[in-house]
């Protein structure tokens, strides 16, 4: 054991992790945002203790297993470049558990938010539209189903259905169907984009496609080159599939229904390709015009 007799308690992994990750310069950004979170992750976690506040635990001494444990999880976070989340195959978005391994993006979508937190229930009333009202919704490029589960449990009336081109990615979906009790809820389709559910039509289709550049793609730090790069790819200018699902949605949406859709930043671009949509932005707490609803 690396640290035998000389870290013993949550506080002193809490320090030596912090500073291992800080002289590595490790880069941070999957549902962590700096070294002192994602190590504050990395030991609750690995205890399986609450996630929320390590403050509680600082002064717990721990067990010769646990610190081998995170003796074997720090040093991997060093050597490895894998983001945390793929070390301990768990991540949360906004307190809700999820597995996650290489085969899926670890989930960090604004969309999740404002489904967790009532966000779009405030913009659905501008638009009519009443998350009671909605009876089916569509999770395109599904990933490892978070969305999906998520608008499960915001949409009580609605069957949902979850796509993504990628069947390794549905395998996870799968997973955390079953994880969250909602095999016979959600049902899973593979294809390329809105090809994958032929011709069922839907009051909601939620989306957070690849919407990254090629060129920023071929830049990636090892911690996001870990993720497929399927589900990052958007081509030249990052765009390629949010143009093909905009042209596509009408043709999928029953009749008042909308469009979420997730792009990061660029909405000048898609304001000026599209001239005729009436594109209403919405903002989350830490972002600004970086999703979309469209209503046809």
């Amino acid at each position: 054991m690396i640290t035998e007799n000389i870290l013993l308690t949550v506080r002193d992994y809490l320090r030596y992790a912090v500073t291992s990750f800080n002289k590595a310069k490790l880069v941070h950004g999957h549902g962590a945002t700096s070294a002192i979170d994602e190590a504050a992750f990395i030991i609750l976690e690995s205890l399986k203790l609450p996630i929320d506040d390590i403050n509680p635990w600082l002064d717990a001494k721990l067990l010769a297993n646990e610190r081998t444990e995170l003796d074997r999880l720090i040093e991997a976070r060093v050597t490895t470049r894998k983001p945390a989340a793929y070390l301990l195959k768990r991540t949360y978005m906004h307190g809700v558990p999820f597995y996650v391994d290489e085969r899926v993006i670890i989930p960090r979508s604004y969309i999740g938010e404002m489904l967790v937190k009532g966000l779009f229930d405030e913009a659905g009333l501008g638009f009519g539209i009443e998350p009671e009202n909605i009876t089916s919704v569509l999770d395109l490029c599904t990933g490892s189903g978070c969305l999906a589960i998520l608008a499960a449990n915001t949409f009580h009336n609605a069957t949902i259905a979850a796509a993504d081109i990628s069947s390794d990615a549905l395998d996870v979906a799968r997973i955390n169907m079953k994880e969250h009790d909602l095999l016979d809820r959600v049902e899973l389709f593979q294809g390329d984009l809105l090809d994958a559910v032929k011709d069922q039509k839907f009051d909601l289709i939620i989306t957070n496609p690849p919407y990254v550049a090629t060129e920023e793609v071929n830049a990636f730090p090892p911690e996001y080159a870990h993720e497929p790069r399927l589900a990052h790819e958007g081509g030249i200018d990052g765009f390629d599939l949010v143009r093909q699902i905009i042209i596509q949605a009408p043709k999928h949406l029953n009749n008042g229904g909308g469009l979420l859709c997730e792009i990061g930043i660029g909405r000048e671009t898609l304001e000026a390709e599209f001239p005729k949509l009436n594109f209403f932005w919405l903002d989350s707490e830490l972002s600004e015009g970086e999703v979309f609803f469209l209503k046809f």
